[in-house]
């Protein structure tokens, strides 16, 4: 059962020399208690596509079409009440940096109480007995001295975990994850990942998990969305995808992996991926795809299910 389904979203940012699309009918669902990734290069419109879900974007972007809903109810219909309701209680985020996303001047316990006492149903004795069960939820030390501390006194990997504590305080339906492993070394963000599938898995909690790592995709996803320059291009469960990747760019992106080459030359992808001021006609991989044809990759390839499930936006496979 899906939690969150995106329908054609269409999204442009008003720059001062016009206003340029950003992201053209995406569409992608987030199923309950599933990690769905969403993956492509710096730039191709993942941030942009989670913070539309919780209408968290600068004053220049612009919904031009396109519904998200969530719980039945179309999110991009609801007034600033209903949305600040939605935010941090149903659905969660967890930013990309975690060095900067906890408040310098207060304690780790003040951040967390205020979270937990947003409803007002709990005493302040039950609010503090919460607060220390979530930490120790994400298997932080010393919860009750953790509480006394501010964020520069702990690890970035530790500032993570308390992000995590605050969505599960809120009992969120839904973590969005925007690249929740930034800024932090390989054991760490071993930690941190496997952290969110446990919780993926103990609580049901629906995960849509913003990367460009293939390895951690590999590994937790579910379900896997591949992004380029605004468009979903290939849609799959994990299986189905690594077995059987079928759209040029996703390929791509597997040949770059460094365990996929058989010699020490990484392989890379030709040219640079489009700004949203380049006006391409037809597919926008078009200009750095080696299948290009002309003659039917000038008008745009529809997302098309070619068996399993599996979707396609692409003319020649």
């Amino acid at each position: 059962m899906s939690v969150i389904d995106i329908k054609n979203l269409n999204l442009s940012f008003k720059l001062e020399n016009g206003i340029y699309p950003t992201l053209y009918d995406v569409s992608l669902s987030l199923n309950e208690g599933e990690i769905h990734a969403l993956v492509g290069e710096s730039g191709c419109g993942k941030s942009v596509t989670a913070m539309s879900i919780i209408k968290l974007l600068s004053k220049n972007a612009v919904i031009t079409g396109g519904e998200i809903f969530f719980d039945g109810k179309n999110i991009l219909e609801l007034d600033n009440n209903e949305l600040r309701d939605l935010r941090g209680s149903q659905i969660a985020l967890i930013p990309q940096d975690p060095m900067t996303s906890l408040n310098p001047l207060y304690t780790i316990g003040n951040q967390l109480l205020e979270v937990i006492e947003k409803d007002g149903t709990l005493s302040k004795k039950d609010a503090y007995n919460k607060a220390v069960e979530v930490l120790e939820q994400v298997k932080i030390p010393n919860p009750k001295e953790k509480m006394e501390v501010y964020p520069h006194e702990l690890s970035g990997g530790m500032k993570q975990r308390v992000i995590i504590a605050m969505a599960l305080a809120t009992k969120a339906k839904v973590i969005i994850a925007d690249e929740p492993t930034t800024a932090l070394d390989v054991t760490i963000q071993a930690q941190i990942m496997k952290l969110l599938n446990d919780i993926k898995t103990e609580f049901k909690t629906s995960i849509l998990l913003i990367t460009h790592d293939l390895g951690l995709v590999g590994e937790y996803a579910d379900e896997i969305s591949v992004m380029y320059s605004g468009r979903i291009v290939e849609n799959a469960r994990k299986r189905e995808f690594f077995t059987n990747t079928k759209h040029p760019y996703s390929k791509a992106l597997m040949n770059a992996l460094p365990a996929n080459t058989s010699d020490k030359i990484l392989k890379t992808i030709s040219g640079q991926p489009p700004s949203i001021q380049d006006r391409i006609a037809g597919c926008r991989f078009s200009p750095r795809c080696e299948l290009c044809d002309e003659s039917v990759c000038l008008t745009v390839p529809p997302l098309t299910d070619r068996g399993n499930s599996h979707f396609v936006a692409c003319h020649k496979v």
